[in-house]
């Protein structure tokens, strides 16, 4: 089963859910907020993005910005980013979808495309 992991109030994930709803994507919704990846998480789903770990980073949030990571990340360990995202949700670009085979960060609807579990 896909799980959707979303900020509720953010209009991209919003956007998301309703592509997941009406492509009759199941998963399981899952509140950033509030149930935070932990770092065993985070490195399972980094290490099916196939993304660069700084990709994971929301870089236009609030958090991002009062911590000055722009400046920092560049000089911190794979390990320390991942500590680092397991601390805070509003860290993580979201959303974020875990489906079977790759780990989804932010809302691209042509790779969201070739999602399985529909």
């Amino acid at each position: 089963m896909n799980i959707f992991i979303e900020y509720p109030k953010c209009t991209t994930c919003k956007k998301a859910k309703k592509f997941l709803d009406e492509n009759n994507i199941e998963y399981i919704d899952r509140d950033i907020k509030l149930d935070k990846p932990s770092y065993d998480e985070l490195k399972k789903y980094y290490l099916s993005s196939g993304l660069d770990i700084n990709k994971l980073f929301n870089t236009s949030g609030m958090l991002y910005r009062d911590l000055g990571l722009k400046d920092r990340l560049s000089n911190m360990t794979i390990d320390e980013k991942l500590k680092l995202l397991a601390s805070d949700g509003m860290l993580v670009k979201r959303p974020v979808l875990v489906a079977s085979d790759k780990t989804y960060f932010g809302f691209k609807e042509i790779e969201w495309k070739n999602i399985k579990g529909k």
